[in-house]
């Protein structure tokens, strides 16, 4: 059992502490592992929602180009130019402002004569777009490709004007910046920094508005963040210095950005192969711009729309747009964010918690969860191993019974098979001539034939009982005479051996419903387990008597004044194969199962059969056996 015990110990109960501790300790990091789902979850989100801004002014750029080229189609690129604010404004509500310029530098429209805005215009922009200043912009180009087959085929041009001649070379970049403040171009387009150089640190960066809260440093928080793929504390758009002529080089489309007083001017222009001479260009108006991207706040999941409040935010870190009109929040904190791009520079998507607590809250219900979980499959395994290792301790000791059976079984057929062997032969051979010792040796024989055919009885009744085979024949019978005939049965080998036998029984009939064989099996049985364990006392008393609490019913006690049951075994004698004093050394007789056969026999008649100490020393064994009533007579 120790061995058993121990490999149970070493191969279950450790391993599975282990994994309860591993499991346990892995608990800390629950908060961690949700804040990084949801900043990853979110940050997918709110860089979709960028792209789908950025999809949208690429679709105003090519709005703008188509609509330039519907325009040509009505008019020479020469006319168009001369008139183009006007006509622009019309056709494209969009643009705030038009403005046409040849390559040579010279603004052919808006007028410095014209409208206020358009001479302010002027006045703002005419030495960048007559390449007479370097300025500041943000800018990008071949967003895309002009769909000419929405436009009258038969003036489509061949040549260097086929659709192919549009078609986009998509890419971020970044025009390099050097110390003096100018940057380096070859051909318009010079050499270019991709974003990854920028945040690499290789040219000058500039700090985003917004600082996202993925971005907040990781000692100030009680679980770190996860680490992002790149630092995005800095704004991958990038201002640079550089004339209008060199910013086109030689694209035929795109837009730029540039800030003047502080205010945000975004221009679209497209240049068309009709004439590549001619630059056709508009300022877009803000605030139907930013209307139109309104729309693109409120695409987001509804899934994910209930959990943040998702925010437009212009280049001061103001809101536009937001989903939930009535939210605040420190807008310069987003939980993520992603910039729009080049066209809006500094412009935000972000994604603010409307409950910050939630996550907190979950990780805690999460982490309360498993710890619970992890607890009771824990005490499972503490409980079934331990039911496990107590049913194997019964196993064992049942095993470790039914040897003992075997050993107690072979010695108790030994033993009359040897008297009654060694009696016979002396009668057979004819050595014994006194006819009183014939009869003494006779007596002896008979004496223990019927022990053994006790035995055996008791083996085959057990095996019976066992496979649910055993039948009773029920009838009403005088349960004091069927204990008086067994008594008496047993009385001559009993005071052959020394022992005195006294009865109490009623002299009226006490009628109950039972089998009278198997009744007056428990009687020997209890007589015989007497007669084992009486030690030194040789008195062993049988009472009868009928009670009537807490039901009526007969009770017959077998007295005696032997060495008693063990504390702690008053149960245990009634189990198969179990003995209170069982050793073969100890000479006492015996296979296990005489009261297992008695307490199962008294529980088939509706019975009970019970063990208590006797007072002054001994033990009492009691039969309970109900009463017969008139409706279980049977004729």
């Amino acid at each position: 059992m120790r061995k058993v015990a121990i490999v149970f110990i070493l191969t279950v109960l450790i391993p599975s502490l282990g994994l309860a501790w591993l499991a346990i300790r892995s608990l800390r990091d629950q908060q961690y592992s949700l804040e990084r789902q949801e900043f990853l979850l979110y940050q997918s989100a709110v860089d979709k929602l960028a792209q789908e801004a950025e999809g949208y002014l690429d679709q105003q750029q090519q709005q703008f180009a188509t609509q330039v080229e519907v325009m040509l189609q009505e008019s020479r690129p020469e006319i168009l130019a001369l008139s183009f604010d006007e006509t622009i404004r019309k056709a494209w509500p969009m643009a705030e402002i038009g403005f046409a310029v040849s390559l040579k530098g010279k603004v052919i429209n808006p007028l410095l004569t014209g409208r206020p805005e358009a001479r302010q215009f002027r006045l703002e922009n005419d030495r960048f777009l007559c390449n007479a200043e370097s300025v500041e912009v943000y800018w990008n180009t071949g967003r895309g490709s002009v769909n000419l087959s929405a436009l009258d085929q038969k003036n489509s041009l061949g040549g260097q004007n086929s659709p192919q001649f549009f078609q986009a070379q998509s890419q971020t970049i970044v025009p390099i910046v050097q110390s003096g403040g100018q940057s380096q171009s070859q051909g318009g387009q010079g050499g270019y920094y991709g974003t990854d150089q920028v945040q690499s640190g290789k040219i000058p960066t500039a700090k985003r508005v917004v600082i996202p809260q993925s971005q907040t440093d990781p000692s100030q928080q009680a679980i770190p963040m996860p680490p992002l793929p790149t630092d995005n504390t800095y704004s991958r758009v990038q201002a640079s210095e550089a004339e209008f002529h060199q910013l086109i080089g030689e694209a035929s489309e795109g837009m730029m950005a540039r800030f003047l007083q502080n205010r945000l001017n975004v221009m679209t222009w497209y240049r068309s192969p009709r004439n590549s001479n001619l630059v056709y260009g508009a300022k877009l108006d803000l605030s139907k711009l930013t209307d139109g991207l309104k729309s693109v706040v409120h695409t987001l999941n509804p899934e994910l729309g209930g959990n943040v409040c998702v925010a437009l935010l212009d280049d001061s870190a103001r809101p536009v747009s937001r989903s939930h009109p009535d939210f605040t929040a420190s807008w310069k904190r987003p939980f993520v964010a992603a910039e729009i791009g080049e066209a809006l520079p500094h412009w935000e998507i972000a994604f603010y918690q409307l409950n910050p607590g939630k996550l907190n809250s979950a990780a805690v219900t999460l982490k309360f969860t498993l710890a619970l979980l992890v607890s009771l499959l824990l005490m499972a395994i503490i409980i079934g191993g331990w039911l496990i290792g107590r049913d194997l301790h019964r196993e064992l000791r049942l095993a470790r019974q039914k040897t003992d059976f075997v050993s107690n079984v072979s010695h108790e057929l030994k033993t009359p098979l040897t008297s009654i062997r060694m009696f016979a032969e002396l009668l057979a051979d004819g050595r014994v001539t006194d006819p009183d010792k014939q009869r003494g040796y006779l007596h002896i024989i008979t004496a223990e034939s019927a022990r053994l055919t006790r035995l055996i009885n008791n083996v085959l009744d057990f095996a019976r009982l066992e496979r649910g085979e055993k039948k009773y024949q029920m009838h009403q019978l005088d349960v004091a005479t069927v204990t008086r005939d067994s008594a008496e049965a047993l009385r001559a080998h009993l005071e052959s051996h020394g022992f005195k036998l006294e009865l109490s029984l009623p002299e009226t009939p006490v009628y109950v419903i039972g089998d009278a064989d198997a009744l007056a099996q428990i009687v020997v049985n209890l007589l015989s387990n007497a007669e084992k364990y009486s030690g030194e006392s040789h008195d062993i008393r049988l009472h009868l008597f009928v009670a009537a609490y807490p039901f009526p019913h007969a009770e017959l006690q077998v007295l005696d004044r032997g060495r008693g049951v063990p504390k702690g075994c008053e149960e245990k004698i009634f189990e198969q194969f179990y003995r209170a004093h069982d050793s073969l050394s100890s000479g006492i007789q015996g296979s296990g199962l005489g009261l297992t056969l008695a307490r199962q026999i008294a529980r088939a008649h509706g019975g009970e059969l019970k063990y208590i100490a006797r007072e002054g020393g001994g033990s009492c064994f009691t039969l309970h056996l109900p009463l017969a009533t008139p409706s279980s007579y049977q004729t």
